[in-house]
């Protein structure tokens, strides 16, 4: 798969994780709703599913490897914010096949595009302090 492949699962993973998150449905049905709503034709549906799957199933343990290197309780993060860095480190953390660089500046542009102005930074912060834990090198 292209990497625009992966770039276009990782935008509607995390459009599934957001919404897992706030609603707390199961995430299989809101993966079916996604791949129903939108054209998945230049998507790597597998990737979506992996990241949205693996994110739920794993959301405590990538949690707790980022509330260290945070500036504020975990549960005054912003909700994209979260989504975000759940999808980031479970990347860092499961896919040795995405390059650890790349697993980075993939959160901080889904930051730039649907989190506040100055979260990238943020994100970008934090994954840079985790990616050591999460990744061996």
């Amino acid at each position: 798969m292209k990497p625009a492949a992966r770039r276009k699962a990782r935008k509607l993973a995390l459009q599934a994780i957001y919404s897992w998150q706030v609603s707390g449905n199961p995430v299989a049905d809101i993966e079916q709703q996604m791949l129903v709503e939108n054209d998945v034709t230049k998507i790597d549906v597998d990737y979506f599913k992996d990241l949205a799957r693996g994110v739920a199933v794993n959301h405590k343990a990538l949690d707790e490897a980022v509330t260290p290197h945070l500036d504020r309780p975990f549960d005054e993060i912003d909700l994209i914010e979260k989504a975000i860095l759940r999808l980031s480190c479970y990347e860092l953390k499961f896919r040795e096949d995405v390059p650890y660089k790349v697993a980075i500046n993939e959160g901080i542009e889904l930051a730039k595009l649907f989190a506040a102005d100055d979260s990238h930074k943020f994100v970008n912060g934090v994954l840079d302090k985790t990616q050591n834990q999460l990744r061996k090198k």
